[in-house]
């Protein structure tokens, strides 16, 4: 059995491993433009990365859009390492990382296709399918914490 380990990024060699597997999904497998991925905005998230038996094979980022919604964003995992549970293992994380700091509820902007990993953990869709960087997206929300 494969081992796994997913966290918080908190070093140099953490974020070039995490711009790294950004750029082989997003910009090379789906073709997104660099300027759409690497968006400005990674400097004031939270970064996810996820190791199987040691090696870098998905992340996340956090973005906090206030002090009651956070949204997670840019989920990513390299082809060799998917149908392993790791985006789902990622997407946990991420949700205990929010719980922890009391963040009531979390949004996402969903590839169409992986919805329903998604609906697995409780979100819920909002409104209609959407192009995002010219791939089909569905909002989707989740409550953390009722007040």
């Amino acid at each position: 059995m494969k081992s796994s380990i997913i966290r918080v990024a908190d070093s140099s060699e953490d974020f070039r491993n995490i711009q790294e597997i950004r750029r082989k999904v997003f910009q090379k497998e789906q073709g997104m433009e660099q300027d759409l991925d690497f968006d400005g905005l990674d400097e004031t998230c939270e970064q996810l990365i996820a190791y199987l038996d040691g090696e870098c094979v998905g992340t996340a980022r956090i973005r906090y859009l206030d002090e009651k919604t956070a949204k997670i964003e840019r989920l990513a995992v390299l082809p060799m390492a998917r149908g392993q549970g790791i985006g789902k293992k990622i997407t946990e994380k991420a949700l205990l990382v929010l719980a922890s700091k009391n963040i009531p509820e979390v949004e996402i902007h969903a590839q169409e296709y992986i919805k329903g990993l998604y609906q697995q953990l409780g979100f819920q869709e909002e409104g209609e399918v959407f192009e995002e960087a010219d791939i089909r997206h569905i909002k989707m929300r989740k409550k953390l914490i009722d007040f």
